[in-house]
């Protein structure tokens, strides 16, 4: 399809409002500040890495925080094992108390964010592959815009469902200018087409810059894969068994490994390495992370942050439902309910609820107010748990999808499972999913998949439709989805509203 000079003009300067400097996200420098017309881009190589790396940036919008609240808070809530003390934050108390709109302003931030990266994205697949450039880099380029196109995609039909799928650039004689929603299993097969795709373009197995990398590739795959084993689409064995095979491509790669220490998970100088595997990339005083301020309590004078805003922290009963001696529940490892004072770094104050500290920047709290710190997208404990959940549903109980998860729960100093059933064995790794990725926009999409909610007192698994949070609301079939943004259904008279809403 034609590209309109607007269009071009616009995508440009989205481009060209990326470029910042880092020694960890190095990709995001600006490396030609000419102004660009429709004659004289996608000319240059430079251009080429220009247009890869805005679609980089949709990346971020998403983990904006504040008194406000943050989209990245929405699957949180929405689990039932979230909590807040931020009154003013309505869009996370309308999913916490399972009163959730199309008005929400957190799913217009992923909707807004997810399909300009996909704009983006489809841009520069269609102008990169006419190009005239080194091959090798120009494989490595469109990898890396598949790997992306193919994670929004991804995140976008699990939150929406049927949601429009588009795949080449959009101008303003386009039929896809006010796009029908595609079937949820056609956007399922263009994402498994993409990673397809990305896994060959000659991706290294890891990138420290923190660009995709090979390994990133093949473990969003193997998520992927466990996904469509599931619900909605109920591929089923063919499917848990091509999860488990991408997984272990990564474990056998021997390039990941599990931090040894959990204080590792929120050291900004270990970004991009060892268990990281890809990453959302924040530099401090040019691009800082902004979710510090939301998982400290609500002005309690701990933190050098003027903005202490009690945004979200672990519901108390989740904690405790963790096994005796779980070193992940463990006071400031995952959580912490107590911290020194701003104003005396020699007293402790006892907070009384539990927040999370597997995202707290000590340097960041306690002296420059501006975090390095990366969010974490996929991480090698989540592959394998991945493997070791397809593997048992592909083979039953196994040797290696024992090695796998008792990897985990070794670091966490718990005894190693054994002699399970296959159904023993399957509950007992949704929960260790549960307890290890806590609070990382993992467990809401695990709940959906598997149609299962966690109950914190019997800890037990029970049907998620009339599962009933702690705090008192039940869950009904609509929460199987989140509403597609008011202003999208108002401004395409193609797309359909979600039951419920």
């Amino acid at each position: 399809m034609k590209i309109t000079k607007s269009y071009i003009r616009k995508f440009v300067f989205l481009s060209s409002l990326i470029g910042i400097t880092t020694s960890c996200a190095d990709f995001l420098d600006e490396s030609d500040k000419s102004n660009f017309t429709l004659d004289n881009y996608f000319t240059k190589p430079e251009h080429a890495t220009s247009a890869v790396n805005s679609i980089y940036q949709s990346l971020q919008p998403i983990m904006s925080s504040g008194f406000g609240g943050g989209p990245w808070m929405m699957t949180e809530f929405a689990t039932g094992l979230a909590d807040t003390e931020l009154g003013q934050a309505q869009n996370s108390l309308f999913i916490m108390n399972l009163d959730n709109t199309s008005d929400n302003g957190y799913g217009q931030t992923y909707w807004t964010s997810f399909y300009l990266g996909i704009a983006n994205a489809n841009v520069a697949i269609t102008e990169i592959a006419d190009m005239t450039m080194d091959e090798t880099a120009k494989n490595k380029l469109l990898g890396e815009a598949r790997f992306l196109r193919a994670y929004y995609y991804y995140n976008l039909v699990r939150l929406f469902g049927s949601v429009p799928l588009i795949v080449d650039p959009i101008d303003l004689s386009s039929e896809d200018l006010y796009p029908k929603q595609a079937d949820p299993a056609a956007v399922y097969d263009q994402i498994v087409a993409d990673l397809q795709v990305a896994e060959q373009s000659g991706l290294p197995w890891r990138d420290v810059t923190g660009r995709v990398s090979l390994g990133a590739v093949k473990s969003l795959l193997s998520s992927v894969y466990l996904t469509m084993a599931g619900y909605p689409l109920q591929k089923g064995n063919e499917y848990y068994a091509l999860a488990a095979a991408k997984a272990k491509e990564v474990i056998d790669s021997k390039t990941f490994t599990l931090f040894p220490s959990y204080y590792d998970l929120h050291n900004p100088s270990k970004k991009n390495r060892e268990e990281n595997i890809f990453m959302t990339q924040f530099v401090a005083f040019t691009l800082p992370s902004s979710w510090q301020v939301s998982i400290i309590p609500y002005n309690r004078g701990i933190s050098n942050y003027s903005a202490e805003t009690g945004g979200i922290f672990a519901q108390e009963a989740f904690v405790k439902s963790y096994e005796a001696g779980d070193k992940r529940a463990a006071e400031k490892e995952f959580y912490y309910t107590s911290y020194t004072l701003r104003s005396d770094r020699s007293k402790t104050l006892t907070l009384g609820d539990y927040y999370i500290f597997k995202h707290f920047d000590e340097l960041a709290q306690t002296s420059t107010t501006s975090s390095s710190m990366n969010w974490p997208i996929m991480r090698y404990a989540e592959v394998l748990l991945i493997y070791a959940e397809a593997s048992n549903e592909a083979n039953g109980p196994n040797s290696l999808a024992y090695e796998a998860v008792n990897q985990v729960r070794a670091r966490a100093q718990l005894a190693p499972l054994q002699n399970l059933s296959k159904e023993m064995l399957r509950e007992a790794i949704w929960r260790e999913k549960f307890f290890e990725l806590s609070y990382e926009n993992k467990t809401w999409f695990d709940m959906v998949r598997i149609r299962k909610g966690f109950n914190v007192t019997t800890r037990q698994f029970e049907d998620y439709v009339g599962h009933k949070f702690v705090y008192g609301p039940t869950v009904t079939e609509r929460e199987l989805l989140f509403p597609i943004p008011t202003g999208e259904v108002r401004n395409n008279p193609n797309l359909i509203q979600n039951p419920g809403y």
